[in-house]
């Protein structure tokens, strides 16, 4: 096989195109509607459809990876991303745009499915290490996608983002088909086709009212008709799932105190995580007039930031290191109290932009800790062959608690505003400070619910023989 170490970079680059491509978009977000010429309801969509296609592909592609091919699913993936990227920068009206970053949404497996190849592919020794940088490139893609996507917005067509965003993605694709093995690893059984779409359905649902119940209103029709489908569809499908012979999600596996409890600590700190992404930005961004903002620009404010971003990199040694010799439920733990203590911090040193960066890269430095450890939690109890689909199940959850901390943060902006904002309703520096404060103790939250997993799980045996579960075809 190739060197480990250039199948490690090249994974963690793509994991770090796809993080960009996430964020592409968050600079024209206040232009959206003039851009495709749509009203703003209807503009919004071309983020809400990105989100959706996302968590419907993390569980979905993570199953294709096991059952035909990490490494081929990879690269269906990254074609997507890029198809995806060409139809957005070819296109100037809603449809086509929205059509485009679903597409792009599609990629977001990569990030599992490339933990789980380093699972099948580098000696144990390389293994936490790897998975600590690749699961860093979250925060790294963001960290260097914001102002990269603000300057170029500023100063050229909007088309040139998604340009950007197939090019690195070709050349991304190009290096998975150079460097990257197959891995012989499979599992058995057919693509459960039902579980699959019983589970969309109850995802769109689900995300679909918390994305626009904001919007729509809380307590209306259909925020509430959605939430009672969620419901009923999720009940349904797990009931389904528990008689398939070869479910697209292993609820008797994912029904393990180590793998339930993980997961659960993962929609906490995905809500703690994004919190700094809509929390900050409007603290550096907000006029001096508020008696609390900078004024800065999108490119200043998003420079403030990278630095959270290099610290989650530069960090992923050091949480291998923890994860190998306190085991990764005391690196999950120690995340959540740093994230919880950057949050902290952040409320007593609101005063200056360099004490803001400060805390926000203490901050940064728990999600660094926390996202290294969830996969690692993972993959040392479920089956090698249910690799991809435990990781895209995780990165799910991580997306549930973003999309609920943007509802949630949204909410507490929205309503504690400055009586003197006028028309704009900017939030007042109480609002900042209480969404500070949920964030906090969401952190201190997970750090609870990591504090029962098992000290050392066992693997969960894996239901293959060796014959069935490795397969060089």
């Amino acid at each position: 096989m190739r060197a480990p170490g250039l199948v490690v970079a090249v994974l963690a680059s793509c994991g770090i195109v796809v993080s960009l491509m996430q964020t592409i978009v968050v600079p024209l977000i206040p232009d959206l509607p003039r851009l495709v010429n749509s009203t703003p309801a209807n503009a919004s969509w071309i983020i809400t459809a990105t989100l959706l296609a996302a968590a419907v592909c993390n569980p979905v592609s993570g199953r294709l990876g096991d059952l035909y091919g990490k490494r081929r699913v990879l690269l269906v993936s990254l074609a997507l991303m890029v198809a995806g990227s060409l139809l957005c920068a070819l296109s100037t009206g809603l449809l086509p745009v929205v059509a485009g970053r679903t597409l792009q949404g599609c990629s977001i497996g990569v990030i599992p499915l490339g933990i789980s190849i380093m699972r099948d592919e580098l000696p144990p020794e390389r293994l936490p290490s790897a998975m600590a940088l690749m699961s860093a490139t979250l925060g790294v893609g963001g960290a260097i996608g914001l102002p990269l996507a603000a300057f170029i917005a500023q100063h050229a067509d909007w088309h040139m983002l998604f340009w950007l965003s197939a090019a690195v993605g070709a050349v991304a694709l190009l290096l998975v088909a150079l460097v990257v093995p197959e891995s012989p690893l499979r599992s058995g059984g057919r693509f459960d086709v039902p579980g699959a779409i019983g589970l969309s359905a109850g995802l769109i649902c689900l995300l679909l009212a918390i994305t626009k119940g904001g919007d729509w209103g809380w307590g209306s029709g259909p925020t509430l008709g959605l939430l009672a489908a969620a419901v009923a569809v999720l009940l349904a499908w797990g009931f389904m799932e528990l008689r398939v012979r070869a479910p697209l999600v292993d609820l008797r596996t994912t029904a393990r105190r180590p793998v339930l409890l993980t997961n659960l600590a993962s929609v906490v700190v995905g809500f703690a995580m994004l919190a700094m992404s809509l929390v900050l930005p409007t603290l550096l961004q907000s006029p001096p007039e508020t008696g609390y903002g900078f004024g800065l620009s999108l490119v200043e404010a998003g420079l403030c930031l990278a630095p959270g971003g290099l610290v989650m990199m530069l960090l992923s040694p050091l949480s291998a290191q923890v994860s190998r010799r306190w085991g990764p439920k005391v690196t999950l733990i120690a995340g959540t109290l740093v994230i919880a203590a950057g949050y902290a911090l952040t409320l007593g040193l609101m005063r200056s932009v360099w004490q803001v960066v400060a805390a926000a890269s203490v901050a940064a430095a728990g999600v660094g800790l926390a996202y290294a450890a969830m996969p690692a939690l993972i993959m040392s109890s479920v089956p090698p062959s249910e690799t991809a689909a435990a990781n895209g199940l995780n990165a799910l959850m991580r997306s549930i608690g973003t999309s609920a901390s943007s509802a949630v943060t949204s909410v507490v902006l929205a309503h504690m505003v400055l009586t003197t904002s006028g028309p704009y309703r900017l939030p007042s520096l109480q609002g900042l400070q209480v969404a500070l404060l949920i964030a906090c103790g969401v952190a201190l939250l997970g750090a609870l619910i990591t504090s029962f997993i098992p000290g050392r799980p066992r693997p969960a045996r894996d239901p293959l023989t060796p014959d069935l579960a490795r397969s060089t075809g």
